[in-house]
């Protein structure tokens, strides 16, 4: 597994210093079902604005 999740979503409430994601998890679904032929096809469900 990864060691380090990174993110530029600095509006995201599970971004951190340094491009970090502070989530415990992270959800990344497809617009096609369960397969994507690309990344524009997918999308992370995790993010949350942050307040």
């Amino acid at each position: 597994m990864a060691q380090d999740v990174l993110c530029e979503v600095n509006n995201c409430k599970y971004w951190a210093e340094g491009n970090k994601c502070s989530a415990n998890a992270i959800y990344v679904v497809s617009h096609r079902g369960k397969k994507a032929a690309n990344q524009e096809e997918t999308d992370c469900q995790t993010f949350e604005p942050q307040i």
